[in-house]
């Protein structure tokens, strides 16, 4: 396929200027089908105006008016709008976070601006911008070719039809037809080309057709599934009581609006509405604190998964090293077989004539604008040690053979001034000597000194060039299958360095800490993996095993195989999913990286595919369920790390919750069987829920990560989030708050206390104990006082708040009638504190005695 005329007809070679650029997405608006769904103020208010716990406030504050007790009514609807506040607040928080989280994920495309190559949100595309496509690209908008290679896209999405459409670019003086043009919402699937947007947003083709343009209801995940199954659970408990409850108070005391308000108040404690707001802050801000790390989470259900994975198969390449190719040496063959002569690179040290063809053709074989980092090694040197002839900026691309797994080599054939087209290659060094049919002892000696270099850590790749005897340019030229029709001579060898990343070593020692595998699958040569391997500290006893080897093994030899195997080389994308299938099959939880096409299935296969934001193709980002923007290795462990502590403090969180509502249940309820004072009202939990709802979702997703973190192996993904741990654990602190509060409740009534004085001493030693619930869940590891000095900023503004507003209770004599309290003494105010200090020391005791200190974590309680 030839090149068109590279003029651009409507916009300049360098682009539109980004002021240009603005102004057009300002006259057409965001490249977007449709806009994305936001939930409203209203929106909100409707959602919490079906929420229960709101509905019972609502409906106890109209049986305390049809009481005659304004003030109670009141207060209620006091808490109702302050509860309306902070919901609403809370909501649009996790709006603000999600949209945040929408424009980092948005499809990117690669556009030039003001003569520059800059990567944009895909929205952000206009009318005019000259659009770069490449293998694997997505194309965000309808766009005319004005430059084509190769070029074949799949536009299944808007024809139905499977197969691969071959594109052209648009001849200069001819008018375009479906074949010059791209449309939005195809997928590059060959070639690369330079395209000018024409149509944005609902203009493009795939606009007017009317696709479905709602997002498809994502599943709901194991933890929601988990969650809502225990909210139904005590829904229907608490609902079956509270209706039980009712007809007893109105059968025995024949006072059926007390015992409505009697059974509402019973209902309310018993409600665990906090369950799937914890669900939804938690995820939310666990994405946002992913993407603080400049990783992005595309489904919720990853961020579950993270803290369960076990083998970490990562690439080698920009992940593990820095993706900063530059040229380390040229070898040039001797007139001798097997004899090389190299030349290392040296700052300001001339390349020697004999050296000049081996570079020549290196960039030939690479892209004129490359954007793989060994080709920009090549180029950058071509241009600073070339003259400019040997450059060949006239000479023009016939034809190219791509790099593919089958042939992992890159050719191009070129129109030269000369009657016959010049081919270039450059690839693995085996695959390049066996185009050049070189002998045996010469391949074998070649070989060596290729594996010597890679042994030192260097990418090593083989040159070499042929001519194809066919007229230049003639019209039909028929081109070889594949490079293997050309007679190649081989030109020589360059080696790049690729320096580690200095993170990586500690950050892999983390993970061996952690319990997680870590293995290297790349497609380079052994030598130059295991040297890597090395220098990273990966462990290993064993050679790398290459992608020929285990293409020879059966399923089962490759399930022992990857049991022991640390490094894997010559791996083909394709491979790459039987390494996740054979892993998965022994029962590992597997996270594997990639970032070309072929790695979609791979990425797609494992339980947490990591694709390459900067580096990686958009089919690969489509089907990987987190992308690291950086292609930073040490990411991917910063990611685990969270994801280990969202999950303890989900649990934690989980476990306060359920705690929580023992003792308001218990003391909703058992004045009324034994005919004590009513402890509890409506208004009183109400109170109480303004402590519980930031608590739960603000207050514990804010804790700081255990110590031992990542010292723990992986918890079993099949173990529930409410397991007899969490639920034992649970109970057994708030039946102990329920004992210590009610028995004290029971002691001032027995004193001849008053009942006034007494509710409020119980209702202050309440408060004091969820506040020692709050501190008993925020560690499990190590001593109170440590966890107590963990920072938590959140934690000091909500502990404040509640001191505040029991102060105002107990102080304001309006509040304290509403609230049925008399104001109590310091000393007996004192004892109630205190209350709470005992019930912190009694849990502490309580978890030293249930686990000795060297097990004392969340995973082992909960």
């Amino acid at each position: 396929m030839t090149d068109a005329d590279p003029a651009d007809r409507t916009s300049p070679p360098d682009g539109l200027s980004r002021a240009t650029a603005a102004k057009r997405l300002l006259e057409d608006g965001p490249n977007l089908l449709s806009p994305p769904h936001k939930r409203t103020l209203w929106h909100i208010l409707a959602d919490l105006i079906r929420e229960p716990m709101l509905q019972l406030l609502l409906a106890a504050g109209a049986i305390y008016l049809l009481l005659g007790d304004r003030g109670e009514a009141l207060m209620l609807l006091a808490f109702v709008l302050l509860s309306v506040i902070i919901s609403v607040s809370q909501e649009q928080r996790t709006e603000r976070v999600l949209e945040a989280l929408r424009d980092l994920t948005s499809p990117r495309a690669l556009v030039i601006r003001d003569g520059q190559t800059e990567r944009i949100a895909g929205r952000e595309l206009v009318r005019g911008d000259l659009l770069l496509l490449a293998e694997g690209d997505r194309v965000g908008a309808d766009a005319l070719l004005l430059q084509a290679n190769d070029l074949q896209c799949d536009e299944s999405l808007l024809s139905g039809e499977s197969l691969p459409v071959d594109k052209q670019a648009v001849e200069a003086g001819h008018p375009a037809d479906e074949q010059n043009l791209v449309f939005a919402g195809s997928l590059v699937v060959g070639g690369q080309a330079r395209a000018q947007v024409t149509a944005t947003g609902p203009r493009s083709e795939i606009g007017k057709i009317g696709k479905s343009l709602l997002e498809i209801a994502a599943p709901p995940t194991p933890l929601n599934l988990q969650t809502r199954h225990l909210m139904r659970i005590f829904s229907v408990l608490g609902l079956s009581l509270s209706a039980a409850l009712v007809l007893i108070y109105g059968l025995t005391r024949g006072d059926w609006l007390a015992g409505l308000l009697a059974g509402i108040t019973l209902a309310m404690s018993m409600l665990p509405q906090e369950f799937l707001l914890i669900l939804t802050v938690f995820m939310a801000m666990g994405a946002w604190r992913l993407s603080r790390q400049r990783v992005l989470s595309r489904r919720s259900a990853t961020i579950e998964t993270l803290g369960s994975a076990t083998v970490l198969c990562t690439d080698k390449t920009g992940t593990l090293t820095a993706n900063k190719m530059a040229v380390a040496a040229l070898s040039v063959p001797l007139a001798e077989a097997g004899g090389l002569r190299q030349w290392a690179m040296e700052q300001g040290q001339a390349l020697p004539t004999e050296f000049h063809a081996l570079l020549e053709f290196a960039v030939l074989a690479s892209e004129r604008d490359p954007f793989d980092p060994m080709e920009r090694a090549l180029v950058e040197l071509g241009q600073a040690q070339l003259p400019a002839t040997a450059l060949h900026p006239a000479w023009r691309m016939l034809h190219e053979y791509a790099l593919s797994p089958a042939l992992p080599a890159m050719t191009h054939v070129w129109r030269a001034e000369a009657a016959e087209p010049v081919v270039a290659i450059k690839g693995a060094v085996e695959t390049v000597l066996a185009l050049c049919r070189l002998s045996g002892a010469a391949s074998q000696a070649l070989t060596q000194q290729a594996e010597a270099m890679a042994a030192r850590g260097l990418r090593v790749l083989a040159v070499a060039k042929a001519r194809w005897p066919a007229p230049a340019g003639a019209a039909g030229a028929a081109w070889p299958a594949d490079p293997s029709g050309f007679a190649f001579e081989l030109l020589g060898l360059c080696a790049f360095a690729d320096p580690l990343r200095p993170e990586v070593p500690a950050a892999i020692a983390e993970c061996r800490a952690a319990g997680l595998r870590v293995l290297m699958v790349t497609g380079d040569h052994p030598a130059t993996a295991m040297a890597i391997a090395a220098q990273a500290g990966l462990v290993n006893s064993e050679a790398a095993l290459t992608g020929p080897e285990m293409a020879a093994l059966s399923a089962a030899e490759l399930g022992r195989e990857v049991q022991t195997r640390h490094v894997f080389a010559r791996i083909r994308p394709e491979q790459k999913l039987a390494l996740v299938e054979a892993l998965k099959a022994q029962g590992e939880v597997v996270a594997m990286t990639g970032d070309g096409v072929n790695d979609a299935p791979s990425l797609k296969a494992a339980h947490i595919g990591i694709a390459m934001g900067g580096r990686g193709s958009d089919v690969a980002r489509e089907a990987a369920s987190l992308v690291l923007l950086d292609d930073n290795f040490g990411a991917i462990v910063q990611a685990v790390r969270l994801g280990r502590r969202i999950f303890d403090n989900l649990r934690k969180a989980m476990a306060f919750v359920l705690a929580v509502h023992v003792p308001i249940a218990g003391l909703s309820l058992l004045p009324l069987l034994l005919g004590w004072p009513l402890m509890l009202s409506p208004v009183h939990i109400a109170f109480l829920e303004l402590l519980i709802d930031p608590v739960c979702s603000l207050v514990f997703e804010a804790e700081p990560e255990e110590a031992d973190v990542m010292a723990r192996p992986p918890r079993d993904p099949a173990a529930p989030l409410f397991s007899r741990g969490v639920l034992g654990w649970s109970l057994l602190q708030g039946v102990l708050v329920l004992a210590v509060v009610g028995g004290w409740f029971y002691a001032l009534l027995a004193q001849g206390i008053a009942a006034e004085l007494a509710r409020a001493l119980t209702f202050v030693a309440l408060v004091a104990s969820n506040v020692a619930l709050i501190l008993a869940n925020r560690s499990f590891a190590g001593p109170l006082l440590k966890a107590w000095l963990r920072p938590n900023r959140m934690l000091g503004w909500v502990l404040a708040a509640t001191a505040l507003l029991l102060a105002l209770v107990l102080g304001l004599a309006p509040l304290r009638a509403v609230f049925r309290f008399e104001l109590p003494p310091a000393e007996l105010l004192a004892a109630a504190l205190a209350i709470g200090v005992a019930v912190l020391l009694l849990l502490e005791g309580l978890k030293r005695l249930l686990l000795p200190s060297s097990q004392r974590a969340p995973g082992s309680i909960v």
